[in-house]
C-alpha cells in the first residue's frame, strides 16, 4: 500500500517537477550570460576589471530588493502565479537587454544594459523563490525533497554549462559590442514566452498553507531558529563562491598571454569553454547528489563539499606558471580542440563539482524545523543571493596589475565558513522546539 501510495504521488507530481527543472535551467542560463559579456562590459568601460562585474552584480542586487516580497507574495498567491510574474518580468528583463546594443553611445548603452541585468535579476529571484521550495515540498521525505533540489539544480547546471560556452563562441576575441550576443537574447526571450504558455495552462499543486492570506508570521521570529541564522550567512556566502569562482577563472584565463597565444581560437571562446566544464561539473556533482541525497544527510554532504573546494582553491592559489592541455572551442572554425591554459584555472574549475550540491544541502539544514516560517525564510534567503553579486565585484578589489591569483582568497575563506557551517552552525539550537515533520536526517 505504501508503494503504490508513493507512485501514485510520483506520477502525480511528474508534471510539475518538469516544469520546475525548466525553470531551475532559466536561472543558470540567464545568470551566466553575464559573465562572458563582462568583458565587452569592460572595453566599454575603459578596461577597469570591476566593470567586468557590473552585470552580475546588477542581477544579483535585484535579490536583496525582491527576496523578502517573493517570499510574501509566494505566501499569498502561491507557486503558479508566483511562476508567472516571474517568467513575465524575465522576459521583459531580457528584451531590455537585447535593447541596449542598438544603441550608439557606450556610456548610455552600458546604463540600459545593467537595468536589464537588474529587471531580470528580478525574475530569478522570483522563479529560486518558487523552484526550491516546491520541489522540497514535493519529496515524501525531507531527505527525497533534498534529492529533487539536487537533481533540479543538474538542469540549472545545464543552463550555466552553455551560457558562456555559447556566448563566448559568439563575441569572438575582437567582439566590443552587446549585439553580438543577440541570438542569445532571442533563445532567452523564446524560452521565457513558452515557459508563461505552459504555466498558464498547466495546474501546480499548491501547499495546503499557500495561495491565501497568511496569518501574520514575523520574519524576524524564523531567527530564532540557530540553524537558519547561520544558514542565512553561508546562503550569502555560497552563492558569492560560486559565481566568483566562475567570474574570475573566466577573466583570469581571457586575459592570459598564454590563452590568447593558442592559434586562432579566441581566448573568450577558450575561457567560455573552460568556465563552462565548470557548470559541467556542477551539473555531474548535483546529479551524484541527487542521486545519494536520499541516503546521505546534506550535513555530511556539506561538509565534505566544503572540504574539498578548500583544498582545490590552495592548489589553484599556489600553482603558476604550468600549462596543460585542455578542451577549447575554436568560434572561427565553430570545432573543438586541444589548446594549452593555465593549470591552476583547472582547480578552480573542478570546484565546481564540490560547489555543486552546496545550495540544496544549506537550503535543507536552514529549514530545518522552521515550519510555519519555511515560506518567509525562502524569501530571506533569496535576499542573501545578492551575495553572488557582491561578492565578485568586491573580488576586482584585489586585482592589481593584470594579477588575479591573490582575489581567490576571497573564496577560499567563503569556502572556509561554509565548511564551519556543516561541521557546527548548521546544528539546531536545543532551547527551540522542532516540528517534527520537516525534521532531517542528521
Amino acid at each position: 500500500m505504501l508503494e503504490q501510495s508513493s507512485n501514485t504521488r510520483k506520477n502525480s507530481y511528474g508534471l510539475p517537477i518538469a516544469i520546475m527543472f525548466a525553470l531551475f535551467f532559466m536561472i543558470a542560463f540567464v545568470t551566466g550570460y553575464q559573465n562572458p559579456l563582462g568583458s565587452v562590459i569592460e572595453k566599454m568601460s575603459s578596461g577597469n576589471p570591476m566593470m567586468s562585474q557590473l552585470g552580475t552584480l546588477a542581477n544579483f542586487i535585484a535579490y536583496a530588493f525582491m527576496g523578502y516580497p517573493a517570499g510574501k507574495l509566494l505566501q499569498n498567491k502561491g507557486f503558479r502565479v508566483t511562476a508567472l510574474w516571474a517568467v513575465t518580468i524575465g522576459f521583459i528583463g531580457v528584451a531590455i537587454t537585447y535593447c541596449s546594443g542598438f544603441i550608439g553611445s557606450d556610456s548610455t548603452a552600458v546604463s540600459v544594459y545593467l537595468i536589464g541585468a537588474f529587471v531580470a535579476g528580478f525574475s530569478m529571484c522570483l522563479l529560486n523563490t518558487v523552484v526550491n521550495p516546491m520541489l522540497n515540498s514535493l519529496g515524501a521525505t525531507p531527505n527525497q525533497g533534498n534529492q529533487l533540489v539536487q537533481f533540479g539544480g543538474s538542469f540549472n547546471s545545464l543552463g550555466a554549462t552553455l551560457a558562456p560556452v555559447i556566448v563566448g563562441g559568439l563575441l569572438g576575441g575582437a567582439a566590443s559590442t552587446i549585439s553580438s550576443a543577440n541570438p542569445v537574447f532571442y533563445l532567452a526571450m523564446g524560452i521565457f514566452a513558452l515557459a508563461f504558455i505552459v504555466l498558464y495552462f498547466s495546474q501546480l499543486p499548491e501547499a495546503e498553507d499557500l495561495g491565501k492570506p497568511s496569518e501574520k508570521v514575523s520574519a524576524m521570529k524564523a531567527f530564532q531558529y540557530r540553524n537558519f541564522t547561520f544558514g542565512v550567512i553561508a546562503i550569502f556566502c555560497y552563492v558569492g563562491l560560486e559565481v566568483g569562482l566562475a567570474n574570475w577563472t573566466y577573466q583570469l584565463l581571457e586575459k592570459s598571454m598564454d590563452v590568447q597565444g593558442n592559434n586562432d581560437a579566441s581566448s573568450s571562446a577558450i575561457a567560455g569553454t573552460v568556465v563552462g566544464v565548470y557548470w559541467l561539473l556542477m551539473l555531474v556533482g548535483r546529479f551524484l547528489g541527487g542521486v545519494i541525497g536520499g541516503k546521505v544527510s546534506s550535513r555530511v554532504m556539506l561538509s565534505v563539499a566544503g572540504i574539498g573546494a578548500m583544498v582545490l582553491i590552495l592548489c589553484g592559489i599556489f600553482t603558476q606558471g604550468t600549462l596543460m592541455s585542455f578542451v577549447g572551442f575554436d568560434s572561427k572554425t565553430l570545432s573543438f580542440g586541444m589548446v594549452n591554459i593555465p593549470v591552476n584555472a583547472i582547480f578552480f574549475v573542478l570546484c565546481g563539482f564540490f560547489a555543486s550540491i552546496m545550495w540544496g544541502a544549506i537550503f535543507n539544514l536552514s529549514v530545518t524545523g522552521l515550519g510555519k516560517y519555511t515560506a518567509v525564510a525562502s524569501g530571506i534567503f533569496m535576499v542573501m543571493v545578492c551575495g553572488g553579486g557582491i561578492f565578485p565585484w568586491l573580488q576586482g578589489i584585489f586585482v592589481s596589475d593584470g594579477s588575479y591569483l591573490p582575489s581567490f582568497w576571497l573564496d577560499f575563506a567563503l569556502a572556509a565558513y561554509i565548511t564551519l557551517y556543516a561541521l557546527f552552525l548548521s546544528r539546531p539550537g536545543k532551547d527551540v522546539d522542532l516540528e517534527p515533520e520537516v525534521l532531517i536526517e542528521k
